[in-house]
């Protein structure tokens, strides 16, 4: 994780929440009030985040304390206290929202990640992200991806040539597509088409790529096109993917299968922060 570019997210996120101070709280205690507190999961869960809360609150004050008795990527209960906190009042309650905020959306992120990687039942399929992220907390919400246990694909749009259908309209065709593409990248980036139909996985092959992308496609053509590739490239399924859905699609005998629901849509992970 870049710390610098951490350090500059958190920044944004602290100013915006506390604008031009924490009114509430330097109203209620003196500056010399001391508070100490727990975190409490409030659901079965898998920790994500950990590093991230507490940045938050070295940020705001040094004299802050936090211990976490789990680390990023463990199983944790309902029920159980997981990190305790202490120090300034005022401190601990001015960025409690900030970094409750970061450390449940990553791990409502890592869980549901965890929870669609067991969905494939043994499979070798890999369960992958996409570009649909938060604006702006791409490296974070990628990272409680590989927390979960899934993997990233492209962080953006300089990783990868992913050839999609707008773009072989535009340019006429897969092949048409394809081919401008290898005269332009360096033969060391991989090429990958999205393909909508069987007619489309043909033509692709045809062009000599490296991936095909099986997108919106119904599982007995998904089945269809994975028997037509063999293992002559990789096969990654996307389009609609939901954790209901993957045991079948792992099952097909895809190698990837992505889904933007990990980070566009997830529910996040119940926490508390419970002062004594």
């Amino acid at each position: 994780m870049n710390k610098l570019a951490l350090d500059e997210l958190l920044r944004r996120a602290l100013t915006e929440d506390i604008g031009h101070g924490d009114i509430t709280s330097e109203a209620i205690f003196p500056p010399g009030h001391r508070s100490r507190g727990s975190l409490i999961a409030k659901q079965d869960m898998v920790l994500a985040g950990s590093e991230v809360f507490a940045r938050v609150f070295a940020l705001l004050d040094e004299n802050i304390v936090i211990t976490f008795h789990n680390a990023d990527g463990d199983r944790i209960e309902t029920g159980r206290k997981f990190a305790a906190i202490e120090g300034p009042t005022r401190s601990l309650l001015t960025g409690e929202r900030v970094a409750l905020n970061f450390l449940q959306r990553l791990t409502g992120i890592a869980t549901e990640t965890a929870r669609c990687v067991a969905a494939c039942g043994g499979h070798p399929a890999v369960v992958v992200d996409t570009r649909k992220t938060t604006p702006g907390l791409r490296m974070l919400e990628k990272y409680a991806v590989t927390v979960g246990g899934g993997k990233n694909h492209r962080f953006g749009l300089d990783s990868l040539v992913l050839i999609k259908d707008n773009h072989i309209k535009a340019a006429g065709g897969i092949v048409a597509a394809v081919e401008n593409a290898r005269r332009s990248v360096s033969p060391f980036v991989k090429i990958e088409v999205e393909a909508e139909n069987l007619i489309q996985v043909q033509e692709a092959l045809a062009a000599g790529v490296d991936a095909v992308m099986l997108d919106n496609m119904a599982l007995p053509a998904i089945e269809e096109a994975v028997r037509t590739i063999g293992r002559r490239v990789l096969v990654e399924v996307s389009g609609n993917v939901t954790r209901e859905k993957i045991a079948a699609l792992a099952a097909s005998g895809v190698d990837i299968i992505s889904s933007g629901a990990l980070t566009h849509s997830v529910t996040a992970a119940d926490i508390s922060l419970r002062l004594e």
